[in-house]
């Protein structure tokens, strides 16, 4: 039994999809199969209007891996682009010996497919010898909704979508050092261009690095232009470790979004921003608390 999708975020959406799939496929005594892109399908289709990944696409792909075990990532090209549902179902068939597909309630796929009813999919889908089954309905549960939440800063609810903490990660490369100079370092974390980021300001948030030299940190993150010492235009993350001492350069860290704090804004000199920044520790030191969290070693 397969299912097709890009799977961006793999939200609890996408999570009661995966588990319906592998019940289905186990009452019919099938093994479930996912088939997913290397990349958004937008970014060939419209790569003008091709959204940020709530996820990295390897990152998916293992969890994917993990959860059904049989996994297809397929190259999104324009010859993949153009096949139509009844074509989509043939090679599912033909090249991946599938008996019945499992969609979700309100996924499309094939250059055809938008606005085709489930009756309709079910109706190609017979007449290829193919049973079409579709996911518990689950309204609100989408990428559309995470990149919506992200997109108002509203972190609580991107979380409640996704079923855990959004998160990004990224490798700590040199700013420009002025942290250092007024007693708060912050990592400056290079991100992936085609990373969806929350929307700008300042953000409670744990960090780890993917080799776990450290214990979990507390953090303060700034996203955005830091309009206070720049002339603003290029967007950076910057993350604060409470308690930290050490190098972090060429790390890759990964940052668990908590909180949204405040927007970001220009303030009138470095003093008024060291103030600043020293009320948005003790903030977000008191919501990691409350979330169970504790500062690094």
């Amino acid at each position: 039994m397969v299912s097709v999708g890009t799977f961006d975020g793999l939200h609890l959406g996408h999570m009661t999809l995966l588990c319906d799939l592998s019940n289905q496929a186990a009452a019919r005594g099938l093994e479930p199969l996912v088939v997913t892109f290397d990349r958004h399908p937008l970014e060939t289709i419209a790569p003008d209007r091709a959204p940020g990944l709530i996820m990295d696409p390897k990152e998916r792909d293992v969890v994917l891996k993990a959860l059904v075990d049989n996994l297809v990532v397929v190259p999104f090209d324009e010859s993949v682009r153009n096949l139509t549902v009844s074509e989509w179902m043939r090679r599912l068939r033909d090249d991946y010996g599938a008996r019945a597909v499992m969609m979700g309630y309100d996924n499309s796929f094939g250059c055809d497919g938008r606005g085709m009813s489930p009756e309709e999919y079910r109706a190609k889908g017979a007449e290829l010898g193919l049973e079409v089954l579709m996911a518990r309905e689950l309204p609100g549960y989408s990428s559309t909704e995470v990149r919506r939440a992200l997109a108002a800063g509203d972190i609580e609810k991107a979380a409640d979508v996704l079923g855990r903490a959004f998160s990004v990660k990224g490798t700590v490369v040199r700013g420009r050092g002025l942290g250092r100079t007024i007693g708060v370092p912050t990592a400056n974390i290079a991100v992936s261009p085609r990373q969806l980021l929350p929307k700008p300001g300042v953000y409670a948030a744990t960090v780890c690095d993917d080799f776990n030299d450290f214990d979990e940190c507390k953090a303060v993150v700034n996203i955005g232009v830091c309009p206070t010492v720049t002339d603003g235009g290029v967007t950076t993350v910057e993350a604060h470790l409470l308690g930290f001492r050490g190098d972090l350069y060429g790390r890759t860290l990964r940052l668990y979004f908590a909180k949204r704090l405040r927007d970001e804004r220009k303030f009138g000199g470095i003093d008024e921003l060291t103030s600043q920044i020293a009320k948005d520790i003790e903030e977000a030191d008191a919501v990691l608390e409350e979330c169970g969290r504790d500062d690094c070693e």
